[in-house]
């Protein structure tokens, strides 16, 4: 069938917006004919359970339902469970997240439908799988979504009626103790990293080769793909940087069919936009080369209590602790987190009698919480060789972002960085552990997660960073705190529902935009409705943003959700509340 009969096919279907897209076969056999094995049809995770319940491929589903690793590793698997479903529609093919082997959710009138997953994917192998795929999008019309993990917070991995070019499986990771970018001269430690390569993978690889990379939280998450594109920070992030700083070059086939590479020395304004413009707009990224830092030992600290002893005085006495000795623990180092019951603190630039001396403050507080009688309440500082045990040991079994639990349930996330001026004076210390408490929703006992990331670029030093430019907000460049905050619903919440989850999230975060006026939010974990999000992504780097965008994709075959130059009336969002 001719291109021209292929869009007016895709274009018939269309037209009925609130039905899910049923493709023509002859867009499946394009695609299998083009690609061969690697053209894959959408199949919902949890769709074996309701064609039948107690088979053993649901028995498997729902043992499986909240496993990261296996979710990461399907095509149709996404890391949050909205990004599954057509939320404005009511589309949808999930369980109960809670209680996966809960009949309800598989059960009659309930229904499986493929909501906002793609209707097809193209395992990505090689430059030639995504040249070919921007051929086929300009034939036909139809729009592509590029994929690797699935963990997106906002939605752009994931589109109705769209092909996603997934990149999981490229996994080539290499090592290179004097790595020269193409087209420049000075020699760097650097890891070369295929898109597919995870977290655990990578710090596994780290660890073999006595190195250090920056990475996040999640096991899961990819090391070189939305990640560092938008920014990518975690606990050593304070001494090492973010993601994106440590870029040294990036392999990337772009819009208009062309495998570049983008460096400091080539392609910079490609490179420029790549660091920090966010993911899925400038092309596909098929690897990066990451600076990599030497392997040293990680210095902890760990203070908790349970939840049976929550307390917002506890808290508030707790966050105006940290905040008043937080310039002092950033410029030493220490990155982190901290909830309402807790703090982790971590750095790899003090030693062992150092951190204690450094973490006195918050040892002494544990002492306090133990003389007022707080039954498990501990804290205690440790020493592990290098990055890795001390992942496995905090990170792994969190599954993502420092415990906010296993994955599989519809969340709203907001976010808020808080730059140094914020804890300057004892009034704007205050002022900020106020906002942070109304924010928390505290003591409402359905209140959102709140994590405030200690992970802000604090104590980087020159030798520390990538050469070239970066296009995250400049607000990182002094944040100490990215302040997050997240609600949940079930398979069983109305669009009512949702949408009052959305709201409330945005609106709690709202006592910390106040107080932080000048500052902005991470694109990667931001509110989905982030407000004058241009601003709050890229400051005054939006602008050359967008010119680089319309220059690498005039026809716009990559748009996503809130990203550089997108088309808000575009029908790919059309699942978005």
């Amino acid at each position: 069938m001719t291109a021209l009969l292929l869009l007016a096919s895709l274009a018939s279907v269309l037209a009925e917006d609130q039905v899910p897209l049923t493709a023509p076969t002859d867009i499946w056999t394009t695609l299998s004919t083009r690609f061969g094995d690697r053209a894959v049809k959408a199949a919902p995770f949890a769709e074996p359970c309701f064609t039948n319940i107690t088979s053993p491929e649901c028995l498997s589903v729902q043992e499986l339902y909240q496993n990261e690793k296996t979710r990461t590793a399907q095509a149709s698997g996404y890391t949050w469970g909205q990004w599954e479903t057509c939320q404005k529609t009511g589309a949808q093919c999930l369980l109960d997240f809670a209680v996966p082997t809960d009949p309800a959710a598989a059960s009659a009138p309930n229904t499986c439908e493929r909501g906002s997953i793609p209707d097809y994917f193209i395992d990505v192998r090689g430059p030639e799988d995504v040249i070919g795929a921007f051929e086929f999008s300009k034939e036909t019309g139809i729009p592509l979504v590029v994929k690797n993990t699935g963990h997106d917070f906002k939605g752009r991995s994931s589109g109705r009626n769209s092909v996603a070019l997934w990149t999981h499986n490229l996994k080539d990771i290499s090592y290179d103790p004097a790595f020269v970018a193409e087209g420049c001269t000075d020699a760097y430690p650097g890891v070369t990293a295929a898109a597919g390569v995870q977290f655990f993978e990578a710090f596994q690889f780290a660890e073999e080769h006595n190195i250090t990379l920056v990475g996040g939280s999640d096991a899961t998450v990819g090391l070189t793909g939305g990640f560092t594109m938008g920014g990518g920070h975690g606990v050593l992030s304070p001494v090492l940087g973010l993601g994106v700083d440590r870029v040294l070059q990036y392999k990337i086939v772009t819009p208009d069919g062309k495998y570049r590479t983008a460096n400091a020395c080539q392609n910079e304004d490609l490179f420029f936009a790549l660091r920090g413009g966010g993911g899925g707009t400038f092309g596909v990224v098929l690897e990066a080369t990451i600076l990599a830092g030497p392997a040293a030992p990680v210095q902890v600290l760990v203070l908790t209590w349970p939840p049976t002893a929550r307390s917002p005085a506890r808290t508030e006495a707790l966050w105006s602790l940290i905040s008043e000795h937080m310039i002092e623990w950033a410029d030493a180092g220490w990155g982190g987190y901290t909830m309402p019951e807790l703090a982790l603190f971590v750095t790899q630039r003090l030693s062992k009698e150092e951190a204690e001396k450094s973490m006195a403050p918050l040892l002494a507080f544990g002492e306090s919480l133990k003389a007022e009688g707080v039954e498990g309440a501990m804290a205690m500082t440790m020493e592990f060789p290098s990055f890795l045990p001390f992942f496995q040991s905090f990170m792994t079994d969190a599954g993502g972002n420092a415990g906010a639990g296993k994955v599989g349930y519809s969340v709203s996330l907001t976010s808020r960085l808080v730059r140094r001026s914020s804890f300057a004076t004892a009034a704007s210390r205050k002022e900020l552990v106020d906002a942070l408490m109304a924010a928390s929703g505290l003591p409402a006992p359905d209140a959102p997660l709140m994590i405030i990331q200690i992970t802000g670029p604090t104590a980087t030093r020159a030798g520390d960073l990538a050469p070239g430019r970066t296009s995250v907000t400049p607000a990182w460049r002094d944040a100490v705190y990215h302040v997050t905050s997240m609600g949940m619903w079930n398979w069983n919440a109305t669009k009512e529902d949702i949408t009052g989850v959305y709201d409330r999230t945005s609106r709690l975060m709202d006592h910390v935009r106040k107080v932080t006026p000048d500052s902005g939010a991470y694109l990667n974990e931001a509110d989905v409705y982030e407000p004058n999000h241009e601003v709050s992504f890229w400051g005054d780097h939006y602008p050359e943003l967008a010119t680089i965008k319309m220059k690498y994709d005039p026809d716009r075959l990559l748009d996503c959700w809130q990203c550089v130059g997108w088309n808000p009336d575009s029908e790919r969002y059309a699942c978005y509340l």
